[in-house]
């Protein structure tokens, strides 16, 4: 019968446990080394390790085997070589179950590796610090992957840790006398799954090198041929050439849901290796646990909090559309969700609040009236934290600011699309750019107002209308299937919403938007894109909107240039779109 490193009869079906007796440690993140190394040691286990984790080990004072006494050849070309030798893969990859492995073994005088602790060199933290190709180059680990996969294929005699947070794991393990067939199973998975991502990060930033590299070789002719094959490309042609021929995306589960968007789906969140801000890493402070919604209305309410630069801003979110969206002029964050919650306190009940400010008492005593499902912000005061606690159920979130960079990918059937994030970084999004078409130049406070709507309707969802006064939205059209009937949904739901629903304490004052009785007249509009005819334009005119943001790229462009010029209302045209589907 086949025989476990000690000795001991092993059945295939065997789910008992399999004892350590030789560790092959070899770390770059060295969190934990030398816990872990005393446990091990007061074990009995034998460790072998390579460089400077064994010289980590000899520092904590602790007996180490390093690994070119294993190999009988020393480390060399700077380290690339280290652990890429047949007693060492031999050591790990023998199949204890069958007599003919271990006469093998034994005839080559390899003695078996039972655990294998590896963690991989920094390549994706390389790659984001924007180091040079040849240092991103150097930051691919090659006798890492070779090892853990080694020891996560040959699980069966075998435990592989790449995660530091699971060393306590391993003390547990040896307390217990060895790792159980279920706990080294589930080691070998999580093993795939750090290579799997990692192999991916390199695949795609090596792919975005090629592709930088083809770009740099185009002739100004083919570049120039390239960018007029794309009708209404806005002048991005170059820059979706850029995409890479190979994305790879890998994702780790941080736990699941109760449910999905609807009771009959199963969901999980997860988080990408190397992820930045946004709601994924969120840390909550209280609170139910967070569903699939409040995890999508969420991260589109984060999505308009930080669209606005400097200035405190505070967006309520419902069904991942805003239902208001305010800055502060005082940076006052209570003052601006008092503005903000006024476009619509109807919606706003159930809905989501993000803000790219800490979240205060005084903001804290507005919110706690409201039903509200989520508050989301980079900080807190001990306070506000003490107010808001005392609603059992609303979830209460620190988010870093999200990731505004790279890609976005969106499943369809059969596959992806994908696409750099859309950020406010078009050359239409700076005023100075704009080009005014009709009226008179709009002074200062128009134009600001112009400005805080054209920023705020990229997060509505199109076909999005928006309109504002004072740094504040005051209506919000948005999903419709023509931009006529967004232009009378924001009409509609500035000159009635604001008069009903669950106010908040001052919502009224400061000349908040829920005072007027008309908040279409006076106010300025954005529109995502371009209007197709003049008859969404005239619905805007005929409410009393003084100025008007929108693209513009419309065959009837002039036929809408002239009922604004008509109508004496100022308007500008942007050059750039920013849908949101």
């Amino acid at each position: 019968m086949p025989t476990g490193p000690d000795s001991s009869p092993v059945r295939a079906d065997d789910p008992d446990l399999l004892p350590v007796r030789r560790a092959l440690v070899s770390v770059y993140d060295k969190t934990g080394l030398a816990d872990l190394a005393t446990c091990l040691v007061k074990a009995g286990v034998e460790i072998v390790s390579t460089g400077s984790t064994a010289a980590a080990i000899v520092e904590a004072g602790l007996p180490v085997t390093p690994v070119e006494e294993v190999t009988g050849f020393p480390e060399c070309l700077e380290g690339r070589v280290k652990t890429l030798h047949p007693r060492i893969h031999a050591g790990i990859l023998a199949d204890r179950r069958k007599p003919d492995h271990l006469a093998q073994l034994e005839d080559l005088d390899v003695t078996p590796v039972d655990l294998v602790v590896v963690n991989l060199y920094p390549f994706i933290d390389t790659v984001e610090r924007g180091a040079p190709f040849d240092a991103c180059v150097e930051q691919i680990d090659i006798g890492g992957p070779a090892m853990v996969r080694a020891a996560a294929k040959n699980h069966p005699g075998v435990a592989v840790v790449t995660d530091p947070g699971r060393y306590a794991e391993v003390a547990q393990a040896l307390t217990a006398g060895g790792f159980t067939r279920s706990q080294r199973r589930s080691l070998a998975a999580a093993a795939f799954a750090h290579t799997a991502a990692y192999d991916a990060a390199v695949a795609t930033w090596m792919s975005t090198q090629v592709q930088q590299d083809q770009r740099e070789e185009d002739s100004p002719g083919r570049a120039e041929s390239a960018e007029t094959a794309v009708a209404g490309d806005g002048g991005h042609a170059q820059a979706r050439a850029a995409l890479p021929a190979y994305i790879g995306a890998g994702y780790e589960r941080l736990s699941l849901l109760r449910y999905g968007e609807n009771p009959h789906q199963e969901a999980a969140v997860y988080r990408a290796p190397g992820a930045r801000g946004g709601v994924a890493g969120a840390r909550q402070l209280h609170g139910k646990a967070m569903s699939f919604n409040n995890y999508t209305d969420t991260d589109a309410a984060l999505r308009a909090a930080w669209d606005h630069g400097q200035q405190v801003c505070v967006a309520v979110v419902k069904h991942a559309n805003p239902c208001g969206i305010a800055v502060s002029a005082y940076g006052d964050v209570a003052q601006a969700h008092r503005r903000a919650h006024a476009c619509d306190p109807v919606s706003a009940y159930g809905g989501v609040i993000a803000t790219n400010a800490t979240v205060t008492a005084a903001m804290a005593q507005q919110v706690r009236p409201v039903f509200t499902e989520v508050v989301a912000a980079p900080a807190f005061t001990d306070e506000a934290v003490e107010i808001l606690s005392a609603k059992k159920n609303l979830r209460l979130l620190v988010v870093e600011p999200p990731q505004r960079e790279g890609y976005e990918i969106r499943q369809v059937s059969g596959g992806a699309v994908v696409q750099h994030r859309d950020v406010l970084d078009a050359p239409g999004d700076d005023p100075s750019s704009w080009t005014l078409v009709a009226g008179e130049p709009a002074g200062d406070a128009v134009m600001d107002d112009l400005l805080f709507a054209w920023r705020a309707v990229r997060s509505v969802r199109s076909n999005a209308v928006l309109l504002a006064r004072g740094g504040a939205t005051v209506g919000v059209g948005m999903g419709q299937v023509n931009r006529v009937d967004s232009c009378r949904l924001a009409v509609e739901r500035a000159n009635t919403l604001g008069q009903g629903g669950q106010e908040v304490p001052g919502a009224g004052a400061e000349g908040a938007p829920g005072a007027a009785p008309e908040r279409a007249r006076g106010s300025v509009a954005a529109s995502d894109a371009f209007f197709p005819f003049a008859d969404g334009l005239q619905v805007l005119l005929d409410a009393g909107v003084r100025a008007v943001v929108q693209p513009g790229g419309s065959i009837r462009d002039q036929e809408v240039i002239e009922a604004a010029q008509t109508a004496g209302v100022t308007m500008y045209l942007t050059g750039a779109r920013h849908f949101s589907h």
